[in-house]
């Protein structure tokens, strides 16, 4: 019998989307499962957004350029001006997803058995795109005392080999909901420059930001242009996670010129997504402000409940729209199987995403979960109801 490859073996699973089944089955047999798992933002998309896809009349749908078309760079471009970010359209290389984007990165900067170091947890998919580029990750233990902020740039320097490419982060932080502050980007700036790495910032969840702090990005800062590396996506900005449309962005020539031939292979990006994402740059200020308004609800919502039940310790999110919690439990993925297989409240359970999954050292996060706040408020409520009940009756 032919066999699949190692790199194929050694490909993580998502622990996002590996509990699916389970639910699926809940749902046959008439169970409401509430989903906690995955950031699907229940926030309408903008409507400028459609409406630029409903009323085209292209008749043939052609490939764009590979790069993604001009006028889309060059409305993110000035999208980025309004952020203090100045960047131009040829610097931007339109993606199918940030998911594209960081795969192009670690394509361009990094070869076979390369190390790139990540503040863990991190985004679980990382660690596939690690796997995928042949790529080590390196990880580096963030807190759920000090709510995941960075830790000591000592720590990351003793990291550093002459295998080290580059220094990843994701801000606000997957699963964390952590907000880096200028202060810690310019410690990881001095530190990438000092050892001449990349550091790529991972910048998708850039507009939620909370309790009146500001999102800092690495491409604010002066002397870093040939370091820094954007990651960024329509996907959670403008609840548009379908449009599977992202970029990548650098003001250093080199990585522009080589991710191009990566994003030549695979010709170009989606078309009409592009379209409706052009269009969505035109939302207005009002939609993101009444967006953070609801989202800090339902944070508040969702912590309060949670820190109501005995044995639970919980980060406070700065930004995005998750947030860890570590259980009184040994193994939040038999939990996790658990809720979905043998376990109902008046018909409804909860669906979550082990933690375990969002780190690369083994052992850590396993009595940890993450919870996407996506839901209304009403609904988290009965959720963290449901899991108090649950907690109560589980048996590892």
């Amino acid at each position: 019998m032919p066999s699949i490859s190692n790199k194929g073996r050694q490909m993580p699973a998502s622990p996002i989307r590996k509990l699916v089944p389970f639910a699926e089955a809940a749902k046959k047999r008439g169970v409401h499962v509430i989903h906690l798992n995955i950031g699907q933002p229940d926030i309408k998309t903008p409507k400028v957004a459609l409406d630029a896809v409903r009323n085209h009349n292209i008749e043939v749908l052609e490939y764009s350029m590979t790069q993604g078309s001009e006028a889309y760079r060059k409305k993110i471009a000035d999208y980025y001006a309004k952020q203090d970010i100045s960047v131009s359209s040829e610097e931007i290389i339109v993606t199918t997803g940030g998911s594209e984007a960081l795969s192009f990165a670690m394509g361009t900067i990094m070869d076979n058995d390369d190390e790139i170091i990540i503040p863990e947890p991190f985004y679980a998919n990382y660690n596939g795109f690690a796997t995928a580029s042949g790529v080590k990750v390196k990880p580096i233990v963030s807190s759920i005392d000090d709510n995941f902020a960075l830790p000591p740039i000592s720590k990351f320097e003793e990291l550093i080999t002459p295998r080290t490419k580059a220094i990843l982060i994701c801000n606000p932080g997957n699963p964390t909901g952590y907000l880096y502050s200028k202060a810690e980007i310019e410690q990881l700036a001095e530190l990438v420059k000092k050892h001449n790495l990349f550091l790529i910032a991972d910048e998708v969840y850039r507009e939620f930001a909370y309790d009146g702090r500001e999102h800092y990005s690495i491409l604010q800062l002066e002397g870093l242009e040939e370091n820094a590396i954007v990651v960024d996506s329509v996907s959670k900005r403008y609840s548009m996670c379908g449009a599977r449309i992202g970029c990548l962005i650098s003001k250093n020539t080199e990585v522009i010129q080589t991710a191009m031939k990566f994003a030549q292979a695979r010709l170009s990006p989606p078309t009409f997504a592009q379209i409706a994402s052009e269009a969505a740059l035109e939302t207005p200020q009002e939609y993101f402000d009444n967006v953070i308004t609801e989202y800090v609800a339902r944070r508040d919502t969702l912590i309060s409940e949670l820190k109501k039940i005995d044995g639970v310790k919980v980060a406070v999110p700065q930004g995005a729209f998750y947030c860890v919690v570590e259980l009184p439990i040994a193994d939040a993925d038999d939990f996790a199987q658990w809720l979905l297989e043998n376990y109902e409240l008046d018909g409804s359970t909860v669906m979550v995403a082990p933690a375990a999954g969002f780190y690369a050292s083994p052992g850590l996060g396993k009595n940890q979960i993450r919870i996407a706040y996506v839901l209304e408020k009403e609904q988290l409520v009965k959720a963290v109801q449901i899991l108090r009940s649950a907690l109560k009756k589980y048996k590892d």
